[in-house]
């Protein structure tokens, strides 16, 4: 039963990454979008290129499973704060990822309180 458990938090943590490499891709790529809902809210696009690094640092972190409390706390943070972007009650697309987001942070939250697993830079130290 525990080899099921390494591997389901490792898939788990991969499969989170994903979304947040995912965001630096798609920041760097095609920058146009956020910046768009950043000016929307008021926001300098500058805030972009600062979170674009934590996208990817943070995103890293979760592949390798390093620091895994404070890393998958302030990704939970990260999701509830970036879902104030989201809302928007007349778009449907935007109300998903508006919800999409607090989940997120829920499986974050799940990871900050267990951890990142036996395959991790945690589990080395």
């Amino acid at each position: 039963m525990r080899q099921w458990r390494d591997w389901a938090v490792l898939t788990g943590r991969l499969l989170l990454s994903v979304l947040f490499l995912g965001g630096a891709a798609q920041k760097i790529s095609d920058p146009g979008p956020a910046m768009a809902l950043l000016t929307m809210r008021g926001l300098p696009e500058a805030l972009l290129w600062p979170a674009l690094a934590y996208n990817l640092m943070a995103g890293l972190a979760l592949v390798l499973g390093w620091r895994m409390m404070p890393v998958a706390l302030s990704l939970a943070a990260y999701c509830g704060a970036t879902s104030w972007f989201h809302l928007q009650p007349d778009d449907p697309w935007q109300m998903t990822i508006f919800v999409k987001n607090w989940s997120i942070a829920g499986g974050c939250l799940v990871l900050a309180a267990y951890g990142a697993g036996r395959f991790s830079l945690d589990a080395r130290r």
